[in-house]
């Protein structure tokens, strides 16, 4: 084999790697850029659930049910009401 045939041959295995090497750049840049986006929503959704958490952890009593012993305060009713 000529050295111009090996050097062609050569060249060929080289355009060919090349071309492989950008097909699966292109497809773990077009997975990132998926990622970026989840990333972005993952961490709006995880935001939002840390207020609803922080609201709800508050010690307001507004939604705790360990702060409302007041509500279980029993009703006394009149022995009256039970005669007919």
């Amino acid at each position: 084999m000529s050295q111009v045939s090996q050097l062609r041959k050569e060249n060929h295995q080289i355009v060919t790697g090349i071309n492989i090497t950008t097909q699966r750049f292109l497809s773990v840049e077009a997975a990132n850029s998926i990622l970026r986006v989840q990333i972005s929503e993952l961490s709006n959704r995880l935001e939002s659930l840390n207020e609803i958490i922080g609201f709800l952890s508050s010690n307001n009593g507004v939604l705790n049910p360990w702060n409302m012993a007041y509500l279980n305060q029993p009703i006394m009713a009149s022995a009256e009401i039970f005669h007919c």
